[in-house]
This record gives C-alpha cells, structure tokens and sequence, in this order.
C-alpha cells in the first residue's frame, strides 16, 4: 500500500534524542513537530495518510472531512485525543500502544509518593541554604516523615500500570485495594491485591494512585464528594489524565486540609493555565505530565508504533482499540 504516515506532534517523542528512522523507512513520512487544530485537516488530506498522533486532536468534523484517512496511530497508552466512535464509523481503525510505558509510569508513581512521604528536594535546599549548618542537633525534619509499611493503597484502574503498581507496593509492605471495570468477572491476582468499591478506597486507602482510562464515566471520578470520604490524612496520585479530577475540587479539600496532599503529573488542561487553583493549593506536588518520558519507554514507543504501521500496511491491524 502506497500511503503518506504523517506525524501530527513528532516533538513529544523524539525532541531530538529518539529518531524516526524505522518509521521513516514504511512509507512517504511528513513530520511536523507540532500541528494547531486548524492545521491538522489540511496536513491530512489529499492522497491516503496514517495520522500519527500524541496529544493533537482528530474529531468527528475533521474525520467527515478526511475520506483518505486510512488510520489513526496514537504514540500513547489513552486515545481519548481521538475520536474513537467517528474513526470506527468511517472504517479507521485507532490504533494505541498499550505496553510501553508500564514499568517508567508505576516508577514515576512512586517517585510523586516518595517526595510526598519525605520532601527529600525540600530538605536538600533546607542543608544547601545553611540550616544543618546552624542546627544544634545532628538531625532535623521540616516536615512529617511517613512510612508507607502497613499503609493501604487504593488503585483506580487496575491494568498493566496499575498492576505494576501493586508489586511495587506489595514490596514496600502496602496493603492494596484495587477498582477496574468488570471486576465483577475477574478474579484479582492472588496475593496482589483485592477488589473494593469506590466508596471502600476513598474511606479505607492512605493513599489514592489514579490508573484508569479517561471515559464518560470515569471523567471527574475525584469529585467533591470522593474527596470528602477520604482520610485526613490520605494522600492523592494521579500520572493517568486530568480530567480525571476536578482540579476545583481537590484544591479546596488541600487548602482546607480534607486530605494531606495531592501529587499530579496531570491536570484538566494542559499545559496548565495561571489561573488552575491547584497552583495555589496546599501540599500539592505538579509535574509537567512526564511520567511517561523516559528515554527507554519512548524509544520502545517509537517501536511500538513501527509495528502498529507496519501491521495495518499487512492488512492485520493490531492493537485496534475501536472494533476496526
């Protein structure tokens, strides 16, 4: 199949460390590095394209306008830039990369948790600006220090990142509670961790690790009322997708001190706006939406994503999350 493969947002993957050379190989390849939402129907039409998309948007209106679109290749775990119901209407098969960022996600979940538990950064500026200098003891602590042994974690969304999770606080001596769609039917892996309700995480986890697909159901699943089950003292992750959380809401449950603090590596809209509440709130940790960046899981991205496009060229499309 003679087919144009045009990246939509190249920049995310490889901002120049993580090269497009396999993908370049299967077909005529246009990059752009960023694309506006008025720019995406003109790069896509005309002769039959594979849209490679990170984050830029593809709709239902510009999907009418696309009769050449032949598939949409997200270089991401969620495809909610996606619309997933007109693609599957027109014939275009959605293709996602659901493995490669497990292991650098679950990592970076607990790198949010640890700094939460000890503000090592906070403490290493305390030393670096004198304080240790001066103190009169050996030892001090400017904030409480927590031991996560003994503590429960409540994971939301219990796939291959959420499951990765549990192991990882299985090993830190955690007691893990999980929530994932059809649960119902499926028994939870013997000793990692057991089923619970939502009610049953928010009033029983220390701490809530967000790990779920953004869908109309689970959008806004940390609401007010989620918040106000919580322990005062229970802490909040999120490195899936910001729409998970009503900013608004966690915001003033932290600056009224509902629960103890909140570490995100993703917010409603991104990149995040001067005016989000969360950059005012109380113990409230933010990273630009990089859990997923390390060098390792791009580059498996990038071949991932060689696969996707070399699979649909085959006429065996594969990981096709929309029934194409």
């Amino acid at each position: 199949m003679s087919v144009r493969i045009v990246v939509l947002d190249g920049s995310t993957l490889n901002p120049g460390d993580n090269p497009w050379t396999e993908i370049e190989q299967l077909g005529h390849f246009e990059l752009y590095p960023e694309s506006t939402p008025e720019e995406v129907t003109p790069r896509l039409a005309g002769s039959d394209a594979i849209a490679v998309v990170n984050k830029v948007r593809i709709n239902a209106d510009q999907i009418a306008q696309l009769p050449n679109l032949k598939c949409v290749v997200v270089t991401a775990t969620g495809f909610d830039c996606v619309d997933v119901t007109a693609a599957a209407a027109a014939g275009i098969p959605v293709c996602n990369v659901p493995t490669y960022g497990t292991d650098s996600v679950a990592q970076y979940t607990f790198a949010l948790l640890l700094e939460l538990c000890h503000h090592v950064a906070l403490h290493s500026e305390a030393v670096h600006s004198g304080e240790w200098e001066h103190c009169p003891s050996f030892s001090f602590w400017k904030t409480p220090q927590i031991e996560l042994v003994g503590k429960t974690l409540g994971i939301i969304g219990c796939g291959r990142i959420g499951r990765r999770v549990a192991e990882i606080a299985n090993a830190f001596g955690m007691r893990v509670l999980g929530l994932a769609r059809h649960q119902e039917t499926a028994a939870p892996p013997s000793g990692l961790f057991e089923w619970a309700t939502l009610n049953e995480i928010a009033a029983q986890s220390d701490v809530v690790s967000l790990h779920c697909a953004l869908t109309d159901d689970s959008h806004g699943i940390i609401s007010a009322d989620f918040l106000s089950r919580m322990k005062s003292s229970a802490f909040l992750i999120n490195t899936a997708r910001g729409p998970l959380v009503d900013d608004a809401a966690l915001a003033d449950a932290l600056n009224r001190e509902v629960i103890a603090g909140a570490a995100l590596d993703v917010v409603s809209r991104e990149p995040i706006q001067h005016e989000n509440p969360l950059l005012q709130a109380k113990n409230c940790l933010i990273t630009p939406h990089m859990a997923w960046a390390m060098l390792a899981a791009r580059q498996r991205m990038m071949q991932r994503t060689a696969e996707n496009i070399s699979a649909f060229l085959a006429g065996t499309p594969q990981n096709v999350v929309n029934g194409v």
